[in-house]
């Protein structure tokens, strides 16, 4: 059966890919049999990507509110905009979790020009700046001129000492990160130039979505118990990760929910979390 992906291109429906997408969620094996035979008998001819995505995030959540949540999480990640300020507080929560001091949207004077940088990270005596393309449409893709343009800012910068974590720091290594894929070009470029990358597929071993599932990153938009208006006041109160939610839950009597909301959404939280 032929189905329509986000980006237009007709494509064959392929149940093994999504059957390792719902296992992913951590669904039993039962239940995502059941839940592709229901989404299999519903499909026709043309049917869209993002239809299938539909009903298959509607039946999880009818297994765990937390399936469904790590289901979404790609498309909780390009929640986090829409400007992506908040994917860039997200990804210094990412380096944080391993064990990298972090400071965001910071402005330095380079040899030239002045800079905003989005992220600086430091582990031992290496500080690195980290720049975020975040990108609104799930199909959109960094290509080449992204790298060969952050490659022109961070030589810039490499030229100058700093007042980041000390008084006198130098830039060492750069990073660009993105939510959605960069294209060949850019990854051959950015290895070439000796620019780190990492989006929600690369490098293959050690993403995005990698680094989710290992540390447990999971963005307060991944929650299914909460509304876009109230995942918004969280994120206002700087509260990023779910796992933030339950070291303080405070913060959700902050935003206005009652106990019994409250309640289910820790439910939801703490099973999110407690995956492995």
């Amino acid at each position: 059966m032929k189905i329509i992906k986000h980006s237009g291109d007709i494509v064959e429906f392929n149940s093994d890919k999504l059957k390792k997408s719902l296992l992913k969620s951590g669904a039993s094996a039962i239940a995502v049999d059941n839940i592709l035979y229901t989404i299999k008998k519903q499909m026709y001819e043309g049917i869209s990507t993002k239809q299938i995505y539909k009903m298959a995030f509607s039946l999880l959540k009818k297994t765990a509110n937390s399936h469904a949540a790590r289901y979404n999480l790609r498309e909780a990640i390009r929640l986090l905009g829409p400007a992506g300020f908040f994917f860039e507080k997200y990804i210094a929560r990412l380096f944080a979790s391993e064990q990298y001091q972090t400071v965001t949207n910071i402005s330095l004077q380079g040899k030239c020009v002045l800079h905003e940088i989005d992220v600086l990270v430091k582990k031992n005596e290496d500080i690195s700046m980290v720049e975020c393309k975040y990108h609104v449409g799930r199909d959109a893709a960094s290509d080449v001129k992204v790298p060969m343009y952050i490659l022109s800012r961070f030589n810039d910068l490499k030229e100058r000492q700093h007042a980041i974590f000390e008084k006198r720091d130098i830039i060492s290594n750069c990073w660009i990160v993105t939510n959605n894929r960069f294209t060949t070009d850019a990854v051959d470029f950015a290895k070439c130039s000796g620019l780190s990358l990492l989006s929600w597929n690369y490098p293959e071993d050690n993403n995005l979505k990698t680094k989710n599932d290992t540390h447990y990153l999971y963005p307060v938009t991944c929650l299914t118990t909460l509304s876009i208006a109230e995942k918004d006041k969280l994120l206002i109160l700087d509260v990023i990760l779910v796992k933030e939610i339950i070291n303080h839950s405070d913060c959700l009597e902050k935003i206005g929910l009652s106990p019994n909301r409250i309640k289910h959404v820790l439910k939801e939280a703490s099973e999110l979390c407690s995956y492995i």
